[in-house]
């Protein structure tokens, strides 16, 4: 049962994001609609994902941890992990990095003192607060600056042997890329959902994913049809 207090943290750091009752719009990857007004839409797909079943299966037979959202609140993500007996908090990543940064101005990004701030509003959590983190492809758009302190930051407030989720676009020559949201729909499968493109601040391959995560325990790689890595990072 999903209790006031717990309720009071899945809502945290959601602020002016999707709400968890609004629904994803677009087919991942796919082109987009037009709507009267001009506005584009997106159709959601459902496809399965090895990194959210790996995720899960390195969690399994536990209950009672604390599970870390950075995609913002989702109702279908929070009664899914708290279903599984988990507390789950979330934070509007995006929101608060365009917040403090604006959509596309990665020279900002390098700026030790705006660093500092967004690190206060993002991920003002204690050392080994977490279990698990899913970070989704959130990650693509920092500088290589702000990119570092976020996956040190990360690293701190995991617990030893903890668990991240990351995806990343696999194709390194793209100048835009698809940006989605993911719900989860059960322990192997996601529904994605693109609801706009964005400019990477840079793009990865395995060799430079294993050296952003150097100081982790393992990080292993799927790749999917749609051409997206998905990573498995054991702190």
């Amino acid at each position: 049962m999903l209790l006031p207090g717990p309720l009071k943290n899945i809502m945290r750091g959601s602020r002016g994001g999707q709400s968890a009752g609004e629904k994803s719009a677009g087919p991942a990857g796919g082109p987009p609609s037009q709507q009267p007004g001009g506005a584009r839409t997106f159709t959601t797909t459902t496809r399965p994902s090895r990194g959210i079943e790996e995720f899960f299966n390195c969690i399994r037979d536990q209950s009672g941890l604390t599970i870390l959202d950075l995609g913002s609140a989702s109702q279908q993500n929070v009664s899914f992990i708290t279903n599984l007996g988990h507390r789950l908090y979330a934070e509007d990543f995006l929101q608060l990095l365009n917040e403090s940064f604006g959509s596309d101005d990665l020279a900002a990004q390098s700026n030790s003192g705006s660093i500092d701030y967004f690190l206060h509003q993002a991920l003002d959590y204690p050392e080994g607060h977490f279990d698990g983190v899913l970070i989704w492809d959130l990650l693509e758009y920092l500088a290589p600056a702000l990119l570092a302190a976020v996956v040190e930051r990360l690293m701190k407030i995991v617990r030893p042997k903890g668990y991240m989720l990351a995806f990343f676009h696999s194709d390194d020559k793209l100048e835009s890329v698809p940006f989605y949201t993911f719900r989860i729909q059960d322990m192997n499968s996601l529904q994605v959902a693109q609801t706009s493109t964005r400019k990477p601040a840079q793009l990865f391959n395995n060799r430079s994913l294993e050296k952003l995560f150097g100081r982790a325990e393992s990080v292993k790689f799927f790749l999917t049809r749609d051409r997206l890595r998905e990573v498995i990072v054991k702190v």
